[in-house]
C-alpha cells in the first residue's frame, strides 16, 4: 500500500513526496478512505500512530476539491480542537507541511500569548483554524471567530481533554458548530463521558482502532528491580547518583504522584519538575523546555499528559510506578531507544503490581531481566512465590488500582482490562 493507492490529489502527494512519506501508517490507510467519502469518524488512537496526518490530508482534500468547485468563501470551513499548545502547534505544522501546494489557509490559537497577532490572522481570512478550547472560546465571546461555515470538525485526543477538565468548554464550542457536517473524533481510551459525548456528535460513524503496539525495541536495555512500596524514594534516589543518567523521563500512574516525586528529588537537591493534567499550558511548556535543554535532569509524567511528546537523546525512561495498561509500558519505554539508539528503561515494581507486571510479560513475549544488586531488594522468597503462574499478588490493591474512578484504569476501547 501507497500514498498513490488512496486516490491522493497530486498536490497532496508531492508534498508527502517532498516530506519523505510513502506508506501510509494503519490508521492512515484505514481512515483516509473514510474521510474522502464525506463519513464520521471514530478513531482509538494514540500519538505515535500517525493520526494527525489521518485527518490533515483528507481534509485538505475535501477543502482543495470543494474550492475548485465553488467560489472561494473568506470563513473558517474546518475547526480541529485539541487539548494542549503543543499539540496545536505541531498539527498546525502538519497543516503546512501536507498543504504546501493546496494555497489553503490555515491558523493555530492556543492561550498564554497575546492574542493580536491570532486576530489579525483571523480577520485576513482562515480556511482551517486548529484550536485549544479556552482562546477559542475566549475568541468567540470577543466576536473574532464565527463557526458558520464550518464543514469538518476534529476532536483530537477527547481522552486527555476530560484530563484537562475541557469538555465543558468543548460542548460550548460544538453547540455553535452547524449540525450539518463531518465529525472526526479521536481518542486513546473511552471512558463513559467520552463515549457519551463521541454518541452525542456523530452521526452513524464508522470505527477505526488501531491496535497498539506489542513489542520493545531491542536497542532499549531494560532492567526490573523489586521494590517494597515505600523503598521506591530512596531507590530512585539512590539510581539517580550515577551521574552517567544525564536525563530520565519518570512515569507515575497519578498527578498526585508525580507532584509527590518532584518534592522527593528536589529535597536532595536533584533537579526535577512534573508534566500532567493539573499543570497550566505555561507550565508544561516549560518544563519541557527545561529538560530538552538539560537545565531540569529529571521530568516526572503521567501517560495522559507525556502524550505527543519527542525527545531527542533521552537516555533513561523509569516506570516509577507500572502502568496496569500494558500497552502503555512499551509507549513508555519506547521514548528512549529512538532511531536506533540505545537507551534504558527501568522498572519499580512493588508487591501490588505484581499483576501488571505479568500483564507486560505476557503482552511483550518475555521476561524482563530482574536487577537485585541495589540496597532495597524485595523478599527472593516472596518474588518467587507471587511470580508463579496462578499466584495473585495483593488483590484489593490491585482492584483499587483498575477502578473505573482511577484515571488510568478506565474502560479501553470496547474491552475492560
Amino acid at each position: 500500500m501507497s500514498f498513490e493507492n488512496l486516490n491522493l490529489i497530486e498536490p497532496i502527494l508531492r508534498a508527502l513526496k517532498t516530506e519523505g512519506y510513502t506508506t501510509p501508517t494503519p490508521i492512515q490507510e484505514q481512515a483516509i478512505p473514510i474521510v474522502l467519502k464525506h463519513r464520521d469518524l471514530l478513531g482509538c488512537a494514540q500519538t505515535g500512530t500517525g493520526k494527525t496526518a489521518a485527518f490533515a490530508i483528507p481534509i485538505l482534500q475535501l477543502l482543495y476539491q470543494d474550492r475548485q468547485q465553488h467560489k472561494e468563501q473568506k470563513a473558517i470551513k474546518a475547526i480541529i480542537l485539541t487539548p494542549t499548545r503543543e499539540l496545536a502547534i505541531q498539527i498546525d505544522e502538519s497543516f503546512a507541511a501536507y498543504g504546501r501546494h493546496t494555497g489553503l489557509k490555515h491558523l493555530v490559537i492556543y492561550g498564554g500569548v497575546s492574542q493580536n497577532p491570532q486576530t489579525d490572522a483571523l480577520r485576513r481570512g482562515v480556511d482551517i483554524l486548529v484550536a485549544t478550547p479556552g482562546r477559542l472560546l475566549d475568541l468567540m465571546n470577543q466576536g473574532f471567530v464565527r463557526l458558520d461555515n464550518i464543514r469538518m470538525l476534529v476532536l483530537d485526543e477527547a481522552d486527555r481533554m476530560l484530563d484537562m477538565g475541557f469538555v465543558h468548554d468543548v460542548k460550548k464550542i460544538i453547540a455553535k458548530v452547524p449540525a450539518r457536517r463531518q465529525t472526526l473524533f479521536f481518542s486513546a481510551t473511552m471512558p463513559n463521558e467520552i463515549q457519551n459525548l463521541a454518541n452525542s456528535i456523530l452521526n452513524n460513524p464508522e470505527k477505526v482502532e488501531v491496535t497498539p503496539q506489542s513489542t520493545t525495541a531491542e536497542t532499549i536495555q531494560q532492567e526490573l528491580y523489586f521494590v517494597e512500596k515505600g523503598d521506591k524514594k530512596q531507590l530512585l534516589i539512590h539510581l539517580l547518583k550515577d551521574k552517567n543518567i544525564k536525563t530520565a523521563l519518570v512515569f507515575t500512574r497519578t498527578k498526585h504522584g508525580a507532584d509527590k516525586v518532584v518534592k522527593d528529588l528536589t529535597r536532595v537537591g536533584i533537579t526535577a519538575e512534573a508534566i500532567h493534567g493539573n499543570k497550566s499550558q505555561n507550565a508544561r511548556q516549560r518544563a519541557l523546555t527545561n529538560f530538552k535543554n538539560r537545565t531540569t535532569r529529571v521530568l516526572i509524567a503521567t501517560d495522559i499528559a507525556a502524550r505527543g511528546i519527542d525527545i531527542d537523546e533521552l537516555t533513561h525512561v523509569i516506570n516509577y510506578e507500572l502502568p496496569n495498561i500494558p500497552e502503555t509500558y512499551v509507549h513508555r519505554i519506547g521514548r528512549t531507544g529512538r532511531a536506533g539508539a540505545n537507551g534504558i528503561a527501568f522498572s519499580f515494581c512493588e508487591a501490588e503490581e505484581i499483576d501488571f507486571l505479568k500483564d507486560i510479560h505476557k503482552l511483550i513475549g518475555k521476561t524482563i531481566p530482574v536487577n537485585d544488586a541495589h540496597p532495597y531488594p524485595m523478599s527472593p522468597t516472596f518474588v518467587a512465590k507471587k511470580m508463579e503462574p496462578g499466584a495473585k499478588s495483593s488483590a484489593p490493591a490491585a482492584k483499587q488500582q483498575r477502578s473505573p474512578g482511577h484515571r488510568d484504569g478506565q474502560k479501553r476501547w470496547g474491552k475492560r482490562r
